[in-house]
């Protein structure tokens, strides 16, 4: 009876294991669910820098004035026959 005692007791043991530390137990699971909300978490930040992204390249094409004011502020162009003049400390 003790044998059998034991024997029970040691595959309870072993199922408890693998339930809790195997491949697919309890922990595995915790930190797999912690990936998929840092990386869903990561889709929404990306999701909303891809609207905005897409109203820029739509204002950008619709718009030439636009296009126009963003080529004078990222890459300092002027049209031709105007004058330039950079102040200092600004």
């Amino acid at each position: 009876m003790r044998t059998l005692f034991a024997v029970c007791l040691m595959i309870l043991c072993w199922l408890q294991y693998g339930v809790w530390f195997g491949p697919s137990g309890y922990f595995a699971q915790a930190r797999l669910q912690g990936q998929v909300d840092h990386q869903t978490d990561r889709v929404s930040i990306l999701s909303q820098r891809n609207r905005i992204l897409e109203g820029e390249v739509i204002a950008l094409k619709s718009d030439k004035s636009v296009l126009e004011s963003r080529a004078r502020k990222d890459l300092g162009l002027i049209k031709s026959g105007e004058v330039f003049y950079l102040t200092p400390g600004s």
